[in-house]
């Protein structure tokens, strides 16, 4: 798996909180134990399975699904209670904005953790780090069972000591396909049928965008952030070092290849000239018919056909440019179980319960959501085998449906600084302030900085 770990300012406030109060998991002579600084249970550290019966109160926390879903989920903690009558369960949904890994840190380090915590990437990381999720290979060692081998094995974390370890459940994933607008790449002299199959082969079909185009239409928004760090690692570009601690990618020439596509492409104008630092949504600017491509995410298919039919009329979709990270399952959730339970065997049996194929099947089925479930039996399920119809929503499913099997979770998954310090960098070389290599050069100095703070 990919080197993950803790940067930026939500390092900067673990590492405040430990220099205080202890850091990772231990015990004392008295028999107490510790998770992150938090007096816990002694079964919940350590070695050893975890044991204990399934009784007792529990807190739920998931990530801004309630509106929209809040029926599946009361019907899944009522199942719940129903199997295990001593057991209580309150759920509680989060926003989910910017500062939610920082809230999330804020009440682990306040030993207030929810017992079962639906969380990102970046949030596993900081949480794993810092011994505030269960190891799952020392507490439950048959956890891995109900998931896709390639799932299971690409979800690890490093902890305190820097080995890593299963500490959270996968969950629910989007997907990651192409997109495009047919009707607009044949007007530039591309067969639809014949999309791009590596990265470098999509920006030379969008250079023949930008000579067909005239302005009239474009191959993409020009703002970096769009494209990075998903172009570079399927480049084959080491992104970070193999132990997390630096970036690298200013190393490879593959990078500054990538960075020279994106300047020539800005230049022959396959991109809108104001897009270049915009926050604009590339889904809205696809649904006005002004883009080739469009988002990789197959939900946003469901956002063109609900509010732009006759754009996604014209929408064609094929697989993602794989040239060497393969299959990424995109976007990936997590389940993890605070080490600071009170009640980690009850918390752990319903983390278990909420992620077990029959649950993960029936909310991928609700034709609300687009999600794609991480269990081996819920992809086995006709629904995702024997996709019907040939819209562009169905090609979608099947096109995921079929990679999903092998789909991995090896995405290097980039703090907002680290990110906005790698575009900004970008955007001058784009502009022709900046040749690619002093760009990159400077971008990677600039984040490694924030690692820097984080360490």
């Amino acid at each position: 798996m990919r080197a993950r770990r803790l940067t930026g300012s939500v390092a900067a406030i673990v590492v405040l909180s430990l220099t205080a109060a202890g850091c990772g998991l231990g015990g004392s002579d008295g028999g107490e134990a510790t998770a992150g600084g938090c007096k816990v249970d002694e079964g919940n550290v350590g070695s050893g399975k975890l044991t204990g019966d399934v009784k007792g109160d529990i807190t739920f926390q998931t990530t801004n699904v309630k509106k929209d879903f809040g029926d599946y989920f009361n019907g899944v903690i009522k199942a719940f209670e129903k199997a295990n009558p001593d057991t209580k369960i309150k759920w509680i949904d989060d926003p989910g904005d910017a500062t939610f890994t920082q809230r999330l840190v804020a009440d682990a380090q306040g030993c207030t953790l929810p017992d079962v915590v639906n969380i990102n990437v970046n949030t596993a990381i900081a949480l794993t780090k810092n011994g505030y999720l269960l190891n799952l290979d020392e507490k439950a060692p048959d956890a891995g069972k109900p998931f896709t081998d390639a799932m299971w094995k690409s979800t690890t974390y490093a902890d305190a000591e820097g080995n890593k370890v299963h500490s959270v459940l996968p969950w629910y994933s989007g997907g990651i396909l192409q997109t495009f607008n047919t009707e607009l790449m044949e007007k530039a002299g591309l067969d639809p049928a014949k999309p791009a199959t590596t990265v470098l082969g999509l920006f030379a079909d969008a250079e023949k965008v930008a000579k067909a185009s005239d302005g009239d239409y474009y191959a993409f928004l020009a703002n970096p952030q769009h494209h990075i760090p998903a172009h570079w690692q399927q480049m084959g570009i080491e992104v970070l070092s193999s132990d997390g601690k630096k970036f690298t990618f200013a190393d490879d020439p593959k990078t500054v290849q990538w960075v020279e596509a994106m300047t020539s492409l800005y230049k022959a104008g396959g991109m809108p000239r104001d897009s270049l630092s915009s926050t604009q949504d590339p889904a809205n600017v696809y649904g006005q018919g002004k883009l080739v491509y469009g988002p990789t995410n197959p939900n946003f298919l469901r956002f063109i056909q609900q509010n732009n039919p006759t754009v996604y009329e014209k929408t064609g979709v094929a697989p993602y440019m794989l040239d060497a990270l393969g299959h990424t399952v995109g976007a990936p959730q997590y389940v993890g179980v605070a080490s600071t339970s009170k009640n980690a065997s009850t918390a752990l049996a319903f983390a278990q319960f909420l992620t077990n194929a029959q649950n993960q099947l029936e909310w991928a089925k609700d034709p609300n959501v687009v999600i794609f479930p991480s269990t081996t039996e819920s992809l086995k399920d006709p629904f995702f085998q024997k996709v019907e119809g040939t819209d562009p929503f169905s090609e979608a499913r099947k096109i995921v449906a079929d990679d999903r099997q092998t789909s991995t979770a090896d995405e290097i998954a980039l703090t907002p600084g680290e990110l906005n310090a790698i575009v900004a960098q970008i955007q001058l070389a784009m502009q022709g302030k900046k040749s690619a290599q002093d760009a990159l050069d400077e971008a990677q100095s600039k984040a490694n900085e924030l690692i820097e703070q984080g360490s």
